[in-house]
């Protein structure tokens, strides 16, 4: 018997079935792989990675600061954010406006990675997302652009302009369910063409297709050329049964929604509920159409004309390269599409959602990257004498020459753009105006907000029933339940541009701007916020009564002026007449000059308040008390009058009063 000592270990051989053939080394056959790997896939990498890499700067890069949020992020995300912590499919009734499995994906990755935990901002863990997703598609539009036969430089040129094009940064940040649909929708190309397994690589494109499609409902619009890919490509012999198999998956993935409403029983409309045949409805037919492009006052021309703003090159060329590419053999069923969904915005009486053109901006790289790329071949074949028409040699220069005078007008017209989004703080003005409500609105008063900063007013101790997104109290029962007298039973107003425009639609949003009163202001422009305190007995009785104030606050003030104990400047005393300060401070002021001589600084305004009455001055005591026994005074005065903070300033001390004053304190 041969001892097991002499035996060659497993470990370190594999043994031949070949008489005479060497033992290999295990070991040297797993260093192999991944060797071989690298020598296949180098060339590949050395041009993805680093493009890859851009992305992920540019995209990451600032931001919290550029692009402003809007209530569409603030939507999505509150809708992920109530699949982790509230256990519900969204924070309020869900009414399949859109399919749930775009936010369900939001919400697997913040719940994956605690990206709301990381974020004061809510919509930044939304924002940390989409830069996942986005990286994600600019790894399979370089694939799909290999698949399509792309050198890899063509392929690295279409992954860098669909990731750092000003238009797509601008829409690739902003939280919305189209970035989520697009990896899936370039994965269903991708996997469409698929040679050595198609049966594998039909499903799986049915599948990702799928998901593309309940995701964001609107890349349905792409089936028709995904299946001529496939019908394209598919094997002759097994055609039929590779794409029934295809065809039977995507069904079932679809029917998984009509699945949830009917488990819901919201399939079909009923007596006080939300049915998914209403949202199909709302959707495809009752939605206000967004007018014509020739409307400079229309939805449409307000659309078209931010993206054109953002990168006319890139629409331009696209467009171009589109139809091109629907006399490019192998690139006909892209270009067909493309050609499509640009014609299908112009339908007439049609809804044009603002983020439509995400869907367009992968292809739209790939095509102007591929053409270019068929172009510089066709150039290289008639330099090295190959046959070929002379349409073809003319186009080719033609197109070359278009795209070097594209590229010389991308250089500054992107440096410009993109400088804008890594250094400017557009969002400045919500994060502001959510300080403010969190630091002088009292928690138990009810909001209507912008839903941008739902979340955030929840997480900062606001009553989840008293934060209301302003499109909910007229169109969800629920809420309209708890607000009984609509704009009546709110006591702020969060105002930004999305409340001032979709607002305008709601006649309680309406009355509610034209009974409330401004209180403290953000920004300007587009990104202005305003924080509105609304008055519930109506604009007339509120302005009465808000003129009675000033009138008591100016005879107040005007008396206190006189004091010889209160030292003040010209501007102060100017201030008091007018009836500038707060009537809390007014009757404080006249309390500490009764006890002795004191000086008053001139106020200044707390951010946003500029408008607002001064609640905030320095103080000084000139002799017969100390400034700790002007604390002492003011820390003891009853909760009516005791401010919000004193705190040492100077020689003396900073008396801040809160934001929200008693009424009738001058009366008392």
């Amino acid at each position: 018997m041969t001892s097991t000592l002499n035996r060659p270990r497993a470990a370190d051989t594999t043994v031949s079935n070949t008489p005479g053939a060497p033992v290999v080394p295990t070991k040297d056959l797993r260093g192999a792989k991944p060797a071989s790997w690298l020598r296949r896939h180098g060339a590949g990498l050395a041009w993805l990675l680093p493009v890859l890499a851009i992305a992920a700067v540019v995209q990451a890069f600032n931001m919290d600061g550029s692009p402003q949020r809007i209530d569409d992020e603030g939507t999505y995300t509150a809708q992920a954010w109530a699949i982790q912590n509230l256990g519900e499919i969204a924070h309020y009734t869900y009414w399949y406006d859109h399919p749930p499995v775009g936010w369900l994906q939001i919400s697997a990755y913040t719940a994956l990675t605690g990206a709301f935990s990381r974020y004061d901002v809510a919509v930044l863990a939304a924002r940390e997302a989409m830069l996942f997703f986005t990286l994600v598609s600019v790894v399979l539009v370089w694939f799909l652009g290999r698949k399509l036969g792309l050198s890899r430089p063509a392929a690295a040129v279409a992954g860098l302009v669909f990731a750092v094009s000003p238009l797509a940064l601008q829409f690739h940040r902003t939280v919305y369910l189209d970035n989520v649909a697009t990896p899936w929708l370039l994965a269903a190309f991708v996997f469409a063409l698929s040679k050595r397994y198609q049966l594998a690589g039909f499903a799986a494109a049915s599948l990702s297709f799928g998901i593309a499609v309940l995701s964001k409902e609107t890349y349905l619009l792409a089936l028709p050329f995904l299946a001529w890919m496939m019908w394209r490509g598919a094997d002759k012999a097994t055609r039929r049964y590779t794409l029934s198999i295809a065809a039977s998956l995507l069904v079932l993935v679809g029917l998984g929604y009509v699945a949830l409403a009917a488990v819901k029983g919201e399939l079909l409309p009923g007596a006080g509920r939300v049915s998914l045949l209403e949202g199909i409805q709302f959707q495809l037919a009752t939605r206000e159409a967004s007018g014509s492009v020739f409307d400079t006052g229309s939805l449409f021309f307000a659309t078209v004309s931010q993206w054109w703003q953002l990168d006319q090159v890139l629409i331009v060329l696209g467009t171009l390269a589109s139809i091109v590419a629907v006399f490019v053999k192998k690139l006909r069923p892209l270009g067909v599409m493309m050609v499509f969904l640009i014609a299908f915005m112009f339908r007439p009486g049609g809804y044009l959602p603002v983020p439509y053109v995400i869907m367009l901006l992968p292809f739209a790289a790939l095509l102007v990257a591929a053409v270019t790329d068929h172009a510089v071949k066709a150039f290289r074949a008639r330099r090295s004498g190959a046959l070929s028409t002379a349409a073809t040699r003319t186009g080719s220069v033609a197109w070359l020459a278009l795209t070097l005078a594209a590229v010389v007008a991308i250089v500054p017209l992107w440096a410009v753009q993109l400088r804008g989004f890594l250094d400017s703080d557009l969002d400045a003005p919500m994060r502001n105006a959510e300080t403010w409500v969190e630091t002088n609105v009292p928690k138990d008063s009810r909001l209507l907000v912008d839903d941008a900063v739902w979340v955030d007013l929840v997480k900062a101790g606001f009553s989840r029933e008293n934060v209301i997104w302003f499109y909910k109290i007229d169109t969800d029962g629920a809420v309209q339940a708890q607000s009984p007298n609509g704009w009546r039973d709110s006591d702020y107003l969060f105002e930004t541009e999305s409340v001032r425009t979709s607002g305008a639609g709601s006649a309680d949003i309406r009355d509610a701007l034209a009974n409330s009163t401004v209180v403290a202001t953000f920004g300007e422009g587009d990104q202005q916020v305003n924080i509105r305190q609304i008055d519930s007995q109506g604009e007339a009785q509120a302005q009465t009564e808000a003129d009675d104030a000033a009138s008591a606050r100016s005879q107040a003030g005007a008396e206190l002026a006189q004091n010889p104990n209160l030292q003040i400047s010209s501007t102060l005393r100017t201030a008091l007449s007018d009836g500038r300060l707060d009537p809390r401070a007014i009757i404080v002021l006249g309390q500490l000059a009764a006890m002795g001589p004191i000086s008053v600084a001139d106020p200044q305004a707390l951010p946003g308040e500029q408008e607002a009455l001064f609640r905030q001055f320095d103080v000084t005591p000139q002799g017969g008390q100390s400034v700790d026994e002007l604390r002492s005074t003011l820390e003891g005065l009853g909760s009516v009058y005791v401010p919000e903070s004193v705190v040492p300033s100077g020689d003396g001390l900073q008396v801040t009063f809160s934001a929200v004053a008693p009424s009738g304190v001058l009366s008392n």
